[in-house]
């Protein structure tokens, strides 16, 4: 009891320096300024910037910019050899002049690309030509044997063109919970829908989009899926990758099974249970062609740390992704630059700030390890590549904490965590929060699967406890209503779109309240012997147990 009493003192101290003005004479003020963050979110979105795009001119002015916010905050250089960076290689693909026609016996339709449909490949090679290719309708596309769940049903997928669902089964009726509920699974992703056609030979997948079950619209998949797209390097590409990958607006695709004589909404029923057999779209042919220019790139993740008193080896990490879209098609006001000002410049800026707190204060017993990653825009790739080439040891990495897309609007309730229940960080943010007066609670929509769509992911999949929290429920300070419309129209109009734009009028206090927890429970787990866990039941406990010898 008497630990839990001091770990309790030391989170409340945490937040009353976090949160209050202090009179230390030179450097005295608030530890996280609205103002300081507002700076570093205006500079890193704008313009100039040219949207954060991964390898890019723009790179080297975000890597400078950082590097020297780290430098100043009194981190060192973290990356290998003494470098504040560490190489990420990526392949880069990039279509051009796509087209493709879509037919179903005597009816065709000429695709428009970005209005009917989009697509890429991140499969390496020059071109990707399929003629007449036949379509098949496999559900949601998952092959779950722990779930006893399989859309496939052992036929054969080789050289079709896969049509399926996006979320997984439960979003349509929860009470099924054979997918966790609302709560999205790692199957509902569109990246497991990709990479499960290419376990099955598929040639292509062609996901039906819907605003609902994506919890976006389709002006973000036509943003995101029409530049460049990056990939890791594999050993064996062709056995992991498809050769199209494509999306569909809803419309076209009840049109199209109209067509093949199937009713669109009758077969998404169908979908929702275990004993879903294939449906081959009778008389349906996809024919699609586009150029693709591939070729390795190095993009970079930017590393600083502070080492520990005592226990240096053991490290706290902060995590937030530096990268955007970059440039893009014209908006209707012709705007090219998607300067993610909220995505996430202020997951970058709470990051540096968080730097600056730790940096002033006495040097914790464990590391803090600050991470700005590279290519969160295009599937969690400098994460990715971090977890598999880690610069600390995951198995003396205590924990981490990430950053993505911040609150700009104000104080609000709660303190949301996104992925509640997998580990007891939440006891942890639970504390620390209530000292705010403000309680924890799960993510509003589980069903965006925000768990597997950020950072974090790549680490805690190898086992590392980690936290993505962030404010959520009812403002509380006025004009609510207004607030609750700025962050409303972000939602809907703004995000991953050229409008993600800098706003002098931001509210920081809401985002300072997120910030002070983060910074309480990792300064409290620095100065202390606790390694977090993962709860019984997380699919994540396993792999960490693998490394238990290497904790003391």
């Amino acid at each position: 009891m008497r630990l839990k009493v001091l770990a309790l003192a030391a989170a409340s101290a945490a937040l009353l320096s976090a949160c209050a003005t202090t009179g230390n004479g030179a450097g005295a003020g608030p530890m996280f300024d609205g103002e300081r963050l507002s700076d570093h979110v205006r500079i890193l979105s704008d313009d100039s910037f040219e949207g954060r795009g991964i390898a890019t001119p723009a790179e080297d002015k975000v890597i400078r910019y950082l590097s020297e916010q780290y430098a100043a905050a009194g981190f060192q250089p973290g990356g290998p050899n003494g470098a504040w960076t560490q190489d990420v290689v990526l392949n880069r693909f990039t279509v051009s002049h796509p087209s493709a026609t879509l037919s179903v016996g005597d009816w065709s339709q000429t695709i428009r690309p970005g209005q009917d449909m989009v697509f890429s490949t991140r499969l390496p090679g020059s071109r990707v030509d399929l003629r007449d290719a036949p379509l098949v309708f496999v559900g949601y596309g998952i092959k779950a044997p722990e779930r006893q769940w399989d859309d496939f049903k052992g036929q054969d997928m080789r050289g079709k063109i896969l049509v399926v669902l996006v979320n997984d089964a439960d979003f349509e009726d929860p009470s099924l919970n054979t997918f966790n509920g609302r709560a999205m699974t790692y199957y509902g992703r569109w990246t497991y829908k990709y990479e499960e056609a290419a376990r099955q030979g598929a040639a292509g997948v062609i996901i039906v989009h819907e605003a609902g079950p994506a919890s976006y619209g389709w002006a973000t998949v036509n943003n995101s899926w029409s530049g460049p797209q990056f990939d890791i390097l594999r050993q064996n590409p062709s056995a992991e990758r498809i050769a199209m990958e494509s999306w569909m607006q809803r419309d076209l695709a009840v049109e199209m099974f109209r067509h093949a004589g199937l009713d669109f909404e009758a077969l998404k029923v169908q979908a929702r249970s275990r004993d879903f057999q294939p449906v081959a779209l009778t008389g349906a042919r996809l024919s699609a062609r586009f150029d693709v220019a591939s070729e390795q790139i190095t993009t970079h993740n930017v590393i600083a740390r502070l080492p520990g008193t005592t226990h240096s080896d053991e490290t706290i990490l902060y995590t937030a992704h530096w990268d955007h879209i970059g440039i893009g098609d014209p908006d209707a006001n012709g705007d090219r630059i998607f300067n993610g000002a909220i995505d996430n410049a202020t997951g970058t800026a709470g990051v540096l700030e968080l730097a600056r707190a730790f940096g002033r204060g006495p040097r914790p017993e464990r590391s803090i390890v600050m991470i700005s990653f590279t290519a969160e825009e295009s599937g969690l790739l400098g994460s990715e590549f971090y977890a598999a080439n880690p610069v600390y040891p995951l198995a003396t990495t205590v924990a981490g904490f990430n950053l993505d897309a911040m609150n700009v609007y104000g104080r609000v309730e709660n303190l949301q965590v996104v992925g509640m229940g997998q580990s007891n960080l939440d006891e942890r943010l639970q504390a620390a929060a209530a000292l705010q007066s403000r309680p924890i609670t799960a993510e509003a929509n589980p069903a965006a699967g925000s768990y597997f769509r950020s950072d974090h992911f790549p680490l805690a999949k190898r086992g590392v406890p980690m936290a993505y929290a962030d404010g959520g429920g009812a403002f509380r300070d006025e004009p609510k209503a207004e607030r609750e419309a700025a962050a409303g129209d972000y939602g809907a109009r703004r995000y991953h779109q050229a409008d993600d734009e800098w706003s002098p009028d931001w509210d920081y206090s809401g985002m300072i309240e997120d910030l002070a927890v983060v910074y309480a429970v990792g300064l409290d787990l620095a100065n202390s012997r606790d390694w977090p866990a993962w709860k019984p039941g997380s699919e994540f406990g396993p792999m960490r147990e693998r490394s238990a010898a290497s904790r003391h």
